[in-house]
């Protein structure tokens, strides 16, 4: 069950681009109100609803903002999204995928495309980068709420696949098929998770050199800071040093 967190330094990355709150509140309104539309509005019964709401509460998203965007998706105004992934390469050869949720293919398209050109990266095809990842359950923990041991034994007893524990909390992965209910087991011993989400997790990462990992970065936060992007999975890691020189 042991396992290296293979992306846990450029996902520390996330904290500063998130730190603006109203684009990370309305990327979050938008995936609960897809979410709701797809299958019935009750999170409890709904388990992509559940955890769109899970990480809505863990940055602290209001009530209110939750309950609308679960309300939007009931009615006849609400946005039509596109769910689409993009897949490319980014500098240094780096595998990157991009989830997204828009109501314009087009202006999405040609956005992200020009993202990968401008780093100096190309887009390829859907499933071009894809067999390089993982696509994974993700239920994360803060440090505190159990031991490495405990979290360890739990995770086994409910099915899991991998545990990471660090200072940083606890990652248990379960595969797309047991995710739900390892996600429940574990939600009945510990509480609500900080996180609870599928993911693309890397088969193996790629360390880069800090001139590359600087324009990698630097691809990254464009993407992330572009309204109709979700989420954004790299396979590659950079130092310590240049994660602080960048401000991650």
């Amino acid at each position: 069950m042991a396992g290296h967190s293979q992306f846990k330094n450029i996902m520390h990355r996330k904290g500063r681009q998130d730190a603006q709150k109203s684009k990370l509140f309305g990327k979050l309104a938008r995936e609960i109100t897809v979410a709701a539309k797809l299958g019935t509005p009750d999170p409890a019964m709904n388990p992509r609803l559940r955890a769109a709401v899970v990480a809505a509460r863990a940055e602290n998203m209001p009530k209110d903002n939750i309950d609308r965007a679960i309300k939007k998706a009931l009615g006849s105004e609400g946005e039509n999204y596109d769910e689409i992934r993009y897949e490319g390469y980014g500098p240094g050869g780096v595998a990157v995928i991009v989830e997204a949720l828009t109501d314009n293919r087009n202006r999405a398209a040609s956005d992200i495309r020009s993202f990968f050109t401008k780093s100096g990266g190309n887009l390829g095809e859907t499933g071009s980068v894809a067999f390089m990842f993982d696509r994974t359950g993700i239920i994360e923990y803060d440090a505190k709420v159990a031991s490495d041991d405990a979290m360890l034994d739990a995770a086994i007893e409910a099915g899991a696949d991998d545990v990471v524990s660090s200072e940083a909390g606890h990652e248990v992965y379960a595969s797309q098929e047991t995710f739900r209910e390892v996600a429940k087991a574990l939600e009945a011993k510990f509480g609500e998770p900080r996180k609870a989400a599928l993911t693309w997790k890397p088969q193996n990462t790629v360390a880069v050199d800090d001139e590359t990992g600087e324009k990698l970065l630097k691809l990254m936060d464009l993407l992330n800071e572009h309204d109709d992007v979700q989420n954004v999975y790299a396979n590659f890691e950079v130092s310590d040093a240049l994660l602080a020189k960048m401000g991650g």
